[in-house]
């Protein structure tokens, strides 16, 4: 996945907001809490930082092309970092991206995320 694709993918969840940061990384926030950073890659492979379930974490802390994200994942939280696997794990990454997406959209407080118009269904 090219950083273009990942924006345009994180652009298409409702309520998001896309600023550049962090020494040019890509960050998508929902109601302005993190869910995805297009960035912090080594040389001139793309990475990609999204939160992940605890059970996750640990799978993919194990899987090659992933590690436990810099600098989050040292604070003790559940984030990963996809930095070097073949372009036929675009949906694999869009499948962990829309979940950390949701499981951020569903830390907000009930009011925020009625504000915004989000799990009302849930």
């Amino acid at each position: 996945m090219t950083y273009d694709e990942f924006n345009d993918y994180c652009a298409s969840f409702k309520a998001t907001s896309h600023v550049i940061q962090w020494g040019d990384s890509h960050v998508w926030k929902v109601g302005d809490k993190v869910f995805a950073v297009g960035g912090w890659g080594k040389a001139d492979k793309p990475a990609f930082t999204f939160k992940t379930s605890e059970s996750n974490f640990h799978f993919l802390s194990e899987k090659p092309g992933y590690q436990p994200a810099p600098y989050l994942a040292s604070r003790g939280m559940k984030w990963i970092q996809q930095f070097d696997v073949p372009g036929d794990e675009d949906e694999e990454l869009k499948y962990y991206i829309t979940e950390s997406y949701r499981m951020v959209s569903l830390g907000l407080t009930k009011k925020k995320q009625k504000e915004l118009g989000l799990n009302q269904n849930e």
